[in-house]
């Protein structure tokens, strides 16, 4: 029986130092991949990844090209080493650049550049210290979305990350994710955790690195998509290459549709997932939203030798 493969691309706070080394020593391909993001970046991508430091891993404009190259990597191995032919993709945030370069859309040398610009235009679209991102769990998403709603203080605060069942993410200025913490607790929210991110992403506050990127993103050629791939915009494929510039720039200040994307890839019939690139993140998520369908994580040798099994 040929399984049903849906591709899992994460996003930025998947990074470590070290990401990427096993497959890097082993294979060839992943060699040419991180070498390949070196020479577009003028910069050596692998050091970056395998010896950081972390300091300097997690400035956004590190991360995302950092991440994007190891889960490419990952993804060009998996694909020669089991032939395996994808169904569909989705990438959270930044992995959606990911999904886009597996489906033959974005060049990988031209992502590469594109995802380290977007971070840079992120970072600088806020003042450090302004905005904050915080998760609340346990909580509806239409109650979170009032809370937000029934803000009246200085300030932006919304939902930027529907992640699935009972944990959706809130971003804005600093002293209105606060004070919209406060309500959701008292409205019976289990647990706000506030995460260690740079910048406020994917809320209006970003509009301004939306525009930058937009002429980034029309001077790269786009080919056509080989599988579909799930907008986080809008939850459902891109209908066209020509969508994606448009797709892009909204997804920078708009939240991240990811159970719904994800729900929307299991009616399509999926029958495995398998998230490509570091850590387990989206696994974790795949799981609350979708128990019934496999999932599994490769990044290394080990993640290979457990999905050929399950493909044999």
């Amino acid at each position: 029986m040929t399984r049903r493969v849906a591709l899992l691309f994460p996003g930025q706070g998947s990074q470590y130092v070290g990401m990427g080394k096993d497959l890097w020593e082993n294979f060839p391909l992943a060699r040419e991949t991180f070498e390949e993001a070196s020479e577009a970046l003028n910069e050596d991508v692998a050091k970056l990844c395998f010896e950081g430091p972390e300091e300097r891993l997690r400035l956004t404009a590190n991360t995302q090209p950092a991440i994007l190259a190891v889960s490419v990597a990952v993804w060009r191995v998996l694909k020669a080493e089991t032939g395996v032919i994808p169904h569909c993709a989705a990438g959270h945030s930044l992995g959606e650049y990911g999904a886009l370069v597996a489906a033959g859309v974005l060049p990988f040398s031209e992502a590469v550049r594109a995802v380290r610009q977007r971070g840079r235009f992120m970072q600088e679209a806020v003042p450090e210290g302004r905005g904050t991102m915080a998760a609340v769990m346990g909580l509806d998403a239409a109650d979170v979305e009032a809370a937000c709603r029934d803000y009246t203080g200085p300030g932006v605060v919304t939902p930027a990350n529907y992640n699935g069942p009972g944990q959706v993410v809130i971003s804005g200025d600093v002293e209105a994710v606060e004070a919209v913490s406060r309500v959701v607790k008292e409205r019976g929210a289990r647990k706000v955790a506030f995460l260690p991110v740079s910048a406020p992403f994917h809320c209006p506050l970003m509009k301004p690195a939306g525009k930058r990127l937009k002429p980034v993103l029309e001077r790269i050629p786009l080919g056509e998509f080989s599988f579909e791939v799930m907008s986080n915009v809008e939850a459902r494929p891109y209908p066209s290459s020509d969508s994606v510039v448009d797709l892009l720039t909204r997804q920078v200040s708009s939240p991240v549709l990811w159970q719904s994307c994800v729900e929307m890839m299991v009616g399509k019939g999926v029958d495995l997932a398998i998230e490509v690139g570091p850590k387990k993140v989206l696994l974790g998520l795949w799981r609350r939203i979708a128990p019934k369908v496999e999932v599994l994580q490769m990044e290394d040798r080990q993640g290979l030798n457990a999905l050929l099994e399950r493909l044999d």
